[in-house]
């Protein structure tokens, strides 16, 4: 099994895994929420990342370990460990950050000196709402910067585009830093699109294409460890080490330069319903 996928320690299992693998212990787990902007997700602890999570989004606890606590994300079931210090059981979400980035506060003035940044997709409940700020758990943030969870967005492509210029970041997830597929991933997230979080699990999304067929908007293209959006027949957008950063390419350039410098060829086109 996947272990990215598979939510056991050599301690304790989640449920699902019963009658699939032996453990001394199966548990449903502790769902809690993450309360910093941004947490990485590591293989174990002390290791480099893999991914990251954003404020508020929910993580389900199977084990614990000198401050570390091993789970499974729930938006996707990608497992690692947290620092525990970044989870607890807060209040449940009631919108998200559909702006490429914003800043809480600890007043609603404009003047008033930042508490942290916040990425597109962090996740936060609101309390109460006046004029041009919304108040919720974690201090006030521009209400224009934020929508009711299931508002989303329509088009994943528009979002990557809002992206432009972000740094490249292996495992990367947020507006501070992006990898390949943790652009796909939040720009789809931000339309309600739930994708996995790594390319190689990307390409089971959707439907293959033709290799002679033309590329739509929004069309993914995977190369061995990447991928890529088309953002129309002729023009992709991507996070990549080449620019080092979330940029446009011409498709055919893009494709011949990646075959040039790393012999790798395209081996999927895949277009999401």
């Amino acid at each position: 099994m996947d272990r990215r996928l598979t939510p056991a320690t050599t301690r304790a299992a989640h449920t699902s895994l019963r009658g699939r693998i032996d453990s001394p212990l199966f548990t449903e787990g502790q769902t809690l929420r993450l309360t910093v902007p941004l947490a990485d997700l590591r293989r174990a602890p002390g290791d480099a990342r893999e991914r990251q999570l954003l404020l508020g989004e929910s993580f389900t606890v199977i084990d614990r370990d000198q401050g570390h606590a091993f789970g499974f994300a729930v938006k996707d079931g990608y497992c690692g460990w947290l620092e525990e210090s970044a989870l607890a059981d807060t209040p449940q979400p009631t919108h998200w950050v559909a702006s490429p980035a914003t800043h809480l506060y600890p007043e609603p003035r404009v003047q008033a000196p930042e508490l942290s940044a916040l990425s597109l997709g962090c996740r936060l409940s609101v309390l109460s709402a006046s004029g041009k700020w919304a108040e919720t758990s974690q201090g006030f943030v521009p209400a224009s910067h934020l929508r009711p969870l299931g508002d989303w967005l329509d088009d994943p492509v528009t979002v990557a585009e809002g992206l432009l210029g972000t740094p490249y970041l292996w495992g990367g997830n947020s507006r501070a830093g992006l990898d390949c597929s943790g652009l796909v991933q939040l720009a789809h997230a931000a339309c309600g699109i739930g994708l996995p979080g790594d390319s190689d699990l990307q390409e089971s999304a959707g439907d293959e294409l033709p290799e002679a067929a033309p590329l739509q908007r929004g069309d993914l293209l995977f190369w061995k460890g990447h991928v890529a959006m088309a953002t129309d027949p002729a023009r992709l957008i991507h996070a990549n080490g080449h620019t080092m950063s979330v940029a446009y390419e011409p498709v055919e350039a893009c494709i011949a330069r990646v075959m040039a410098q790393e012999g790798r060829p395209v081996t999927h086109r895949r277009r999401l319903a």
